[in-house]
């Protein structure tokens, strides 16, 4: 599926920002899901210094700075991504209990280094907690599978939990949230990766997008759609030298994702992965919008060419 993606960040400062330095991780990743068609990222106003370097996850990760004086800032990333419903690897050990894999990450010093150690541990967004441990334990039956633990898990969060905007914030706790069993995806994401990481397994923060249909009849809105995030869960292979694979899954829809999710970062938790962060000298305020459009690529194509027939039909009728 071709996909078009819009994600536009704007800052109001108020007074006006005198020197500022930004961070963005808005370029899809390729994957073996989903291949980056093109990439377009638009700041304004113009930078004077701007780059783009991997981060230690494989992440692009842009850079720029301003050093005029400015009162707003508006970043554009427009992208288009192909995409394709995610395929397990066949070296990954469906069958595998979760209690051997749980052994595998065992710190042990004479044990082969496997790069997934590094999501069993806790991160800043995401603390090992007894609480994650209780809720957890239904979906950890003795002798079950990794991938049926992180299916069934993600069906119960997607039952048990209720989106709410309104019921946390950023740095709302993941246990807290866990406790109210409300949040947005960013939360039910946290929570998810925290039952894995408390009981011994690797798990990580996927960043992205996700497709939605507007109501039968009614044109899709632009800008309405927002960025989601979801979990990714490490399946070892059957050797258990680094030959696994990861499978991704969706608590808040209670799904696995499909060709209609788009990954735009993976990391330890959101603070890994934000779209945005800077360091600005000046503005004792600021005011911030952002608004993302999904659509597929025909739907683009489709406006556009209305839009020039319209513009050729008033150039027509001008005098």
């Amino acid at each position: 599926m071709l996909l078009h993606v819009t994600h536009e960040t704007r800052y109001e400062y108020a007074p006006p920002v005198e020197t500022a330095q930004h961070l963005a991780h808005l370029k899809p990743l390729a994957t073996g899901s989903q291949r980056l068609v093109s990439h377009l990222l638009t700041i304004d106003p113009p930078p004077a210094q701007r780059g783009e370097l991997p981060d230690v996850y494989g992440n692009t990760r842009a850079f720029f700075a301003l050093e005029a004086t400015h009162d707003r800032l508006v970043v554009t990333a427009e992208s288009v991504v192909d995409t394709s419903v995610p395929v397990l690897s066949d070296a990954i050990a469906r069958e595998l209990p979760w209690e051997t894999v749980r052994e595998r990450f065992r710190f042990r010093k004479d044990a082969t280094f496997d790069a997934a150690s590094e999501f069993v541990f806790p991160s800043p967004y995401v603390p090992r907690h007894d609480d994650f441990a209780a809720y957890a334990r239904a979906s950890f039956a003795p002798g079950r599978p990794t991938f049926d633990v992180a299916m069934d898990l993600t069906e119960r969060m997607y039952r048990d939990f209720d989106y709410d905007a309104d019921s946390t914030e950023i740095n709302t706790p993941a246990v807290e949230a866990l406790a109210q069993r409300k949040g947005v995806c960013q939360d039910f994401a946290h929570i998810m990766i925290a039952c894995f990481r408390t009981l011994g397994l690797p798990a990580r923060y996927v960043s992205g997008y996700l497709l939605t249909q507007p109501p039968p009849g009614q044109p899709r809105l632009v800008g309405a759609d927002a960025s989601h995030a979801w979990v990714s869960v490490y399946m070892p292979g059957e050797s258990g030298e680094g030959d696994g694979g990861w499978a991704d899954f969706d608590p808040t829809n209670g799904r696995q994702p499909g060709e209609d999710y788009v990954t735009l970062a993976i990391g330890r938790d959101y603070s890994d992965v934000s779209p945005m962060r800077g360091v600005l000298h000046g503005g004792a305020r600021h005011t911030l919008s952002v608004g993302v459009t999904v659509q597929p690529v025909g739907e683009v194509v489709q406006l556009t060419s209305q839009s020039q027939t319209q513009s050729t039909s008033q150039d027509k009728e001008s005098p």
